[in-house]
């Protein structure tokens, strides 16, 4: 059986692949609600290609900007991180499984 969930997870994956998205995701955890500047600050990168990074971000449903004023807000999704980690959770009871029965076998043998 083929455990495969389509583009959604796809996205999320590629889209958190790169360390300065998974930086600005574990930000906006702490400071949900920030503004681009201050998603920015940390990065020696311009705003330009700070953007470029919330656009992937964005794109694959992680994030979503909102304007209030001249402000542009950042928000983090989760819905996408719950479906990775459902996905990932599935992999790490079966390997949990694996390794217990290779301990049970280690253990049996003389």
């Amino acid at each position: 059986m083929v455990d495969y969930q389509g583009e959604a997870l796809d996205a999320t994956f590629a889209a958190l692949a790169d360390p300065t998205r998974r930086a600005m995701v574990a930000r906006l955890a702490e400071a949900d609600g920030s503004t681009v500047t201050d998603l920015a600050a940390p990065f020696e990168m311009s705003l330009q290609a700070v953007s470029k990074h919330l656009a992937v971000l964005e794109r694959a449903g992680l994030v979503q900007k909102t304007r209030r004023g001249r402000l542009q807000l950042c928000w983090i999704e989760a819905g996408p991180l719950l479906e990775a980690v459902t996905w990932m959770e599935r992999y790490r009871r079966f390997w949990e499984q694996r390794l217990d029965a290779l301990a049970d076998f280690v253990a049996e043998e003389p």
